[in-house]
Formats: C-alpha cells, sequence, structure tokens
C-alpha cells in the first residue's frame, strides 16, 4: 500500500508543492483509461510498486525503473528475484533498456531514456503513471531539445505473459530518423531458484543460454543443464520466451555487449546463439518519424514454457502481425475485466467526490482479497457436494432436506441472540430449515457455507 500512501502525500500535502512546485500529482484519462500521474517523479525518493493481475502474475518495480517480476513464485522468476534496495539500484542492469541515436537535420544525438542526464535542469520531464484498477504503469519521459516523447507501460496478460509497450512520438513539426535499441536485460531462463540466484550468481551465468529463432525473431533463454552435483542426467526442457511485434526489426540481441557500440555509432550484428552471459532480448530498428507522428512496438516475455507451447508461438509469429497485436491487446482488456469482477465480487468498487477515497477503497479491497482469496462462484454451492460433506459429517436423513434445494444454491445465514436462520435461492425460497442449520452452527462453529 506503499504507492497509495504516497499518492494521498503529493494530493494532500501543500508542503511538499511548496518546496518543490515540479513535483505533483492528479488524475489524466491516458489509453483509454483514469490513471494517477505524478509528475516530476524522479525527484522523489525512489519508492516501491507492485502490479496486480487477475491470473498469477506478480510484479514489483521501483521508481527507477529496476523490477522483478514472475509467475505463481518466485521459483518461477522472469527478472531476479531481489529485494527492494537491490531492485532500485539494478535498474542500469535489470528490466528495460533504450538506447536512441536521433537525427534531426544534419546533427545526431544520443538519448538514453530514463538514464543520468547531464544537461539543464529543463531539457526533458518525467512522469509516472498508473491506473485505478493497479493492473498497469506507465513510465514517460518528455525530451523536450530533441521533440520526442518516450513512453512504456507494463502490463499483463493471462495468456502471453508479461507485456512491455513503448510509444515513441515526434512532438515537433520536422521530421527525424531515430536508430534505437529497445527491449529487457537480466533475463532468467527457466530453473533458476532463489537459492541460486542468491548464492551462486555467477556460476549460474556460466549455465545460461540464449537462442534467437530467426525467422519468428522468437528469443529462447534457458539452462544447459540444470545446476547438480550427482553424476545424473539433469536436462532444463522448458525455457523462458521472448518476442516482439510492432517494430520492423534491423537484428536482434542476445545480450547487451554490443550497447557501447551502438552508442559510439556502430551498427550492430546479430547473433542467434549466447552461451555464458546474461540473458537479454534487444531489437535494433530505424524509424522515420514525420511530424507529429508516433510510433507503437511491444516485447511481451513469458516463463516455463515447454515443447509444446514455443512450437505454437512459433506458428502464431510466422501469421499475421495485425492479428496477433489484437490478440494481445484483447487479453490484455479481458484480464483488467476479470480483475475488476474480483473486486466487484467483494464490495470494493464505489462512487464518491474523492476519487482518491474511492481508489484507496479498492486497492484496500483487491490487497485483502488477494491474501484471503474471494467466494468461488459467489458463494453458491453445488447440491451434490454440499449432500456428500453432510451425509459424510452427519447423520444420512441430515441430507434428506438438502435434496430438495436447486442444483445450485446460495447460502447465508443472520446470527443474533438465540437465532439461526438458513436461505437458499431458486424454487421453495422462504423455507427455514432451522434444525438442519443449528446442527451445522453447533459442528461448524457458525461458519458460512462457501
Amino acid at each position: 500500500m506503499r504507492e497509495v500512501q504516497a499518492l494521498e502525500a503529493i494530493a494532500n500535502s501543500t508542503s511538499l508543492q511548496a518546496a518543490d512546485s515540479s513535483v505533483y500529482g492528479g488524475y489524466v484519462t491516458l489509453l483509454g483509461e483514469s490513471y494517477y500521474r505524478i509528475h516530476g517523479y524522479d525527484q522523489m525518493p525512489a519508492f516501491f510498486m507492485s502490479i496486480v493481475s487477475s491470473a498469477d502474475h506478480w510484479l514489483f518495480i521501483s521508481s527507477t525503473g529496476g523490477l522483478t517480476a514472475g509467475r505463481i513464485n518466485a521459483e518461477s522468476a522472469l527478472f531476479p528475484y531481489y529485494t527492494d534496495d537491490k531492485i532500485a539500484e539494478n535498474s542500469v542492469n535489470t528490466g528495460p533498456v533504450a538506447c536512441l541515436r536521433v537525427q534531426r537535420g544534419a546533427q545526431t544525438h544520443l538519448w538514453e531514456p530514463f538514464g543520468p542526464h547531464l544537461g539543464g535542469e529543463q531539457a526533458f520531464e518525467r512522469n509516472l503513471y498508473k491506473n485505478v484498477t493497479g493492473d498497469k504503469l506507465v513510465f514517460e519521459e518528455i525530451h523536450h531539445g530533441l521533440g520526442l516523447t518516450y513512453r512504456y507501460a507494463w502490463r499483463t496478460s493471462d495468456r502471453f505473459g508479461f507485456v512491455r509497450t513503448v510509444w515513441l512520438r515526434n512532438d515537433l513539426d520536422q521530421p527525424c530518423v531515430v536508430h534505437l535499441v529497445d527491449g529487457v536485460q537480466n533475463l532468467l531462463p527457466y530453473g533458476v531458484t532463489t537459492a541460486l540466484q542468491t548464492n551462486m550468481s555467477n556460476l549460474l551465468d556460466a549455465y545460461k543460454r540464449s537462442e534467437l529463432d530467426a525467422p519468428t525473431g522468437l528469443g529462447l533463454f534457458t539452462l544447459s543443464a540444470t545446476l547438480t552435483d550427482r553424476a545424473e542426467p539433469s536436462e532444463s526442457l522448458m525455457a523462458t520466451t521472448v518476442w516482439q511485434i510492432g517494430l520492423d526489426p534491423g537484428c536482434y540481441l542476445l545480450s547487451n555487449a554490443q550497447l557501447d557500440a551502438f552508442r559510439q555509432g556502430r551498427t550492430p550484428v546479430q547473433k542467434t546463439d549466447s552461451k555464458g552471459r546474461r540473458g537479454a532480448f534487444l531489437v535494433h530498428a530505424t524509424l522515420a518519424l514525420v511530424a507529429g507522428q508516433e510510433a507503437r512496438w511491444s516485447i511481451v516475455a513469458d516463463v516455463n514454457q515447454d515443447h509444446s507451447q514455443v512450437a505454437a508461438l512459433r506458428t502464431l509469429l510466422a501469421g499475421d502481425p495485425g492479428a496477433l497485436t489484437q490478440q494481445v491487446e484483447a487479453d490484455i482488456a479481458r484480464g483488467t475485466q476479470d480483475l475488476v469482477a474480483l473486486v466487484a465480487g467483494a464490495d470494493g468498487l464505489q462512487l464518491s467526490a474523492e476519487p482518491l477515497t474511492t481508489q484507496h477503497h479498492m486497492a484496500n479491497v483487491l490487497f485483502n482479497i488477494m491474501r484471503g482469496g474471494v467466494f468461488v462462484d459467489h458463494g453458491r454451492v453445488s447440491k451434490p457436494d454440499l449432500i456428500d460433506f453432510v451425509h459424510r459429517h452427519w447423520l444420512q436423513q441430515d441430507t434428506v432436506r438438502l435434496r430438495r434445494f436447486p442444483d445450485r444454491s446460495l447460502f447465508a445465514h443472520a446470527e443474533g441472540p438465540g437465532r439461526q436462520t438458513a436461505r437458499h435461492d431458486g424454487p421453495g425460497e422462504g423455507r427455514n430449515p432451522d434444525a438442519l442449520w443449528r446442527t451445522w452452527r453447533t459442528r461448524r462453529s457458525g461458519c458460512t457455507v462457501v
């Protein structure tokens, strides 16, 4: 909840705005949704955030851009699972990386968004956006000197994994040409445990292998073998997969070894196999942007992919890119809808005159259900399951009254001095099997059937 508290501090503290007028917050509409924006967030002390999902994703990210992410638990991580301080410090070598050579007229400028800037204070500005639902986070840097805006978002898809979408806009009325290398670095292959990350990271790097399927641009990140001291076969048969859509690639890079050469003006050279290095998925491309034009692309990564999933993904990437983009966006939207439905089922949606209060309530409920779960099927119980449960734990005659209930019933009860009630939806509603419910309360300590 620290990010929610940070938003409240910005919205309510006049002393913060007075001390630094360039840092302020407020609600804006972005990408068709309501987001809270922190302008000048980079001038604040680094803070930690989380991105939630209706599926099994987890993602923790620092305002510096460093992050850790994965599915289910820390043993299925996409980026190394570290503590807050290490994540913040490792933003330069873990997670997103972007390096742009911008040509305007006869001049070429090097720009690395969200990197250290040595120019004047007014040369750029940065904004951080998080949507009300809490499943999307957007970083934005506006370079006034170059007349370009670079923005990227972290989003999740149950079907495709983690989606990092980038927008690059030409804000001037003059065209420009941008040579770029963009992607993610320090990717973890399948089979890397937290113990390996913490205690044997150097040895682990020696076992890493990164491969490129050149026809589709699919990156595969694996271990050459599972780390073991035993004299036995230890194949690692699953992979982390990364791919991109939206760019016309000049080449792909599987490590960050050529970044310095690109900064110096040299053209990267594609390699389809890399061993003994930390994995990266970087795309080299050239964009010609006319006045006001915006380019967009996405890099998609997922963990724990087996052979059949990789084969299906290769087939998908060989098809229509436009159709694939629509599938990705549709699945992201479906995940947001599912997340809202989960929160709504726990009475987490409200409307008040204070949007920040409304969002705070939703965030509270969201994190509560992440810890405690939600009622399956809104509390409805399958009649055969209930009858079987009662039959196994009580006398068989206790099930006679239950057999008159519909196939799926909603049970509830209200407790008070000397009062126990039971209710079911459907035909026969209004009946009150008090004797059964008193037995249920006595032996179930008053718990509602869920």
